[in-house]
């Protein structure tokens, strides 16, 4: 018998914000999950180094959840201190979860670049794949994941507790356009992004001076 799914985000987290905590959140419920798990990588594939230290996003994204029961952290990219391929972590998870289907949760901009993923065909006999779809964006008609979609698409978003995997779901979620990009910025700067990430994190880039404010 299946256990209830369980959600993965993954990212730099550079760092965490409430677009991201949102997200979670939202999915959770919506997808009536047992948890989103939140996994820092450790060094990105995809995207430019962060900037924060890997002992540095991982902490702040344990303050970020410190509250949220729903939403746990899980350090396994980090602590394997390599590259960090999701297909990886898929198979390091259903190793030890046999029963539990996951659902990796990305956006629609790292949907339209799964293609260039590492061994990005095998995501999908280790997970669903859950979209957080802002209705800005527009699905391809043509290609590779236009094909994927013809295939794999499904409807009801509760499909994914039925299977360990293989399905993509479509999911809308509150669009709150957050920039870690100009967090950093305003932090750098002087200035104050406060309430665009949890208090806990703001405090804890200003004790640590992670961003490199005085």
């Amino acid at each position: 018998m299946l256990k209830q799914a369980t959600g993965i985000l993954g990212g730099t987290f550079d760092p965490i914000h409430f677009g991201h905590l949102r997200t979670a959140i939202e999915l959770y419920q919506s997808l009536e999950l047992s948890s989103v798990r939140l996994i820092p990588c450790y060094q990105p594939v995809h995207r430019k180094l962060p900037i924060a230290s890997p002992e540095h996003r991982l902490a702040m994204v344990k303050a970020a959840v410190i509250d949220e029961p729903a939403l746990t952290v899980d350090a396994c990219e980090i602590e394997r201190a390599t590259p960090s391929y999701t297909v990886d972590t898929l198979e390091n998870l259903r190793a030890n979860y046999p029963d539990t289907p996951f659902c990796l949760i990305m956006g629609i901009d790292a949907l339209l670049g799964l293609a260039s993923w590492h061994r990005w065909q095998d995501i999908l006999t280790l997970a669903h794949i859950v979209v957080a779809h802002r209705p800005h964006y527009q699905l391809p008609k043509t290609g590779v994941i236009a094909d994927l979609l013809k295939q794999r698409l499904q409807q009801s978003p509760l499909c994914v507790h039925n299977a360990l995997s293989g399905h993509v779901i479509l999911q809308p979620v509150t669009a709150l356009e957050i920039s870690a990009t100009d967090i950093r910025r305003q932090f750098a700067s002087g200035r104050n992004p406060r309430y665009l990430l949890p208090n806990r994190v703001y405090e804890y880039i200003k004790k640590e001076k992670v961003y490199s404010i005085g």
